[in-house]
């Protein structure tokens, strides 16, 4: 049957097992030797591989006259592991924390609130009341054109209705009055080409 090839992170592990088994400094070349020999990488993948542990903290790299070497030695990886672990560590108490603050914020807002006889008959008394404001308000609003208040606002806005209308009826008339003394035009012919109905008066 046809051989896996290595994953991502599998070729990764094994390139850093290169570093410190040997303990050694590399330059690019060296590792496209001896990756596909003693690890099973192939050379192409090899300086993408090594990139992403570069720009990972895992593999130092230094630029040395022209040309680049590599090196990772256990000691700085076993560091890093310890700082993370510290930072893991750190955000668990932190949520740890969080956790709790929320279960006692959670169990002291349930005071008073629990399920009794006594809290399920104001519960339902409350909802009566609500119902029973509902309908008062629906009851207000049928009388509403009743209230002093409310039928003075409809008569001062009748008012400036009526002047409105009365105004515009008295532009209507200026304008049939200057067409026909401009033009000549009867005023039967300026109503029927305006739709001006011709019982258009002011309202009292």
């Amino acid at each position: 049957s046809k051989k896996k090839g290595l994953n991502f992170e599998e070729k990764r592990a094994r390139m850093m097992e290169i570093f410190f088994e040997t303990k050694d400094v590399f330059q690019l070349k060296d590792l496209e030797k001896i990756a596909p020999k003693e690890k099973g990488i192939t050379s192409m993948s090899v300086k993408e591989i090594l990139q992403s542990l570069v720009d990972d903290g895992m593999v130092d790299t230094d630029r040395i006259g022209t040309s680049n070497y590599f090196w990772a030695f256990p000691s700085k990886a076993l560091h890093a592991r310890k700082r993370k672990l510290e930072e893991v560590e750190s955000q668990f108490a932190e949520s740890s924390q969080k956790k709790e603050a929320l279960q006692k914020s959670i169990e002291k807002s349930k005071i008073g609130r629990e399920d009794t006889a006594e809290r399920a008959a104001l519960l339902k008394e409350l909802a009566a009341l609500r119902q029973k404001k509902e309908q008062l308000k629906k009851e207000i609003d049928k009388y509403r054109e009743c209230d002093p208040d409310v039928v003075e606002e409809m008569r001062q806005t009748n008012q400036v209705a009526k002047e409105a209308a009365n105004r515009w009826t008295d532009n209507i008339f200026a304008i049939k009055s200057w067409a026909k003394r401009k033009f000549g035009f009867e005023e039967s012919r300026i109503d029927k080409c305006f739709g001006i109905p011709e019982d258009l008066d002011y309202i009292d």
